[in-house]
């Protein structure tokens, strides 16, 4: 399935996540990072789903929902995924009553929010399309984020869940310089106890994996002063 995602979360680390792993998914997203923002894009861009986070700026998830579900709305029927740390009953109760099609508590690992969303997208009908090749595919790696299996060279690679995770956000954009705490944001839901420096671990563990020499890396390579970055080179 491929469908325009609108994105509606204040924490940009998380959003850029989520941004990311819809790509990875074949989808298209549009980011926005408070409620009045997600009301305006919902109107210009009709979307075909709304992930919504609950505690926005201006204009809360539980207010934007209530709009999007009212009367007056042509597109009324956008279904709507809720994302929040608030795990109290009758705040759940109260987001379906307002019309969420579903919801998820944080942390959630991005896995099951992308199975979320494939399911929510399949039971309305509303996704465009079909990607025929979900696999991600970058410097000699082939990261399927469907079957969670990762290939060098058409080897299968045995990957921690954290490290999957990594290799599925840097293989997404080659070249990209990501920073330890970006990567480490990749690993939420996994390792929710990690510090930055556990990427260097996850780093050093999948060089062993995916280099012919770990000591002198062509693929995952250190950026000094910055972070890592996945290189199209070749051993």
């Amino acid at each position: 399935m491929c469908a325009h995602v609108l994105v509606a979360e204040d924490d940009e680390m998380q959003a850029e996540l989520i941004r990311r792993s819809l790509l990875a998914e074949g989808h298209t997203a549009t980011v926005v990072h408070d409620g009045a923002a997600a009301l305006d894009a919902a109107r210009r861009l009709r979307p075909d789903l709304v992930v919504l986070d609950l505690m926005l700026p201006l204009v809360d998830g539980f207010g934007v929902c209530r709009v999007l579900r009212g009367a007056d709305q042509p597109d009324g029927d956008i279904p709507v995924l809720m994302l929040t740390a608030r795990s109290d009953e009758d705040d759940v109760l109260l987001g379906l009553e307002l019309g969420a099609d579903d919801y998820m508590t944080k942390p959630y690992s991005p896995r099951e929010l992308m199975a979320r969303i494939r399911t929510v997208l399949r039971r309305s009908g509303r996704a465009v399309g079909v990607r025929e090749d979900p696999v991600v595919r970058a410097a000699g790696l082939a990261v399927d984020p469907e079957r969670h299996e990762v290939r060098c060279e058409g080897a299968l690679v045995e990957c921690t869940p954290a490290e999957f995770q990594i290799l599925l956000a840097m293989a997404a954009e080659p070249e990209r310089v990501f920073t330890r705490r970006q990567l480490l944001q990749c690993t939420r839901g996994f390792d929710r106890s990690s510090t930055e420096r556990a990427v260097d671990v996850h780093i050093m563990n999948l060089r062993r994996k995916i280099e012919a020499d770990p000591r002198r890396p062509v693929r995952l390579l250190t950026v000094f002063g910055v972070g890592y970055k996945l290189s199209g080179g070749r051993p």
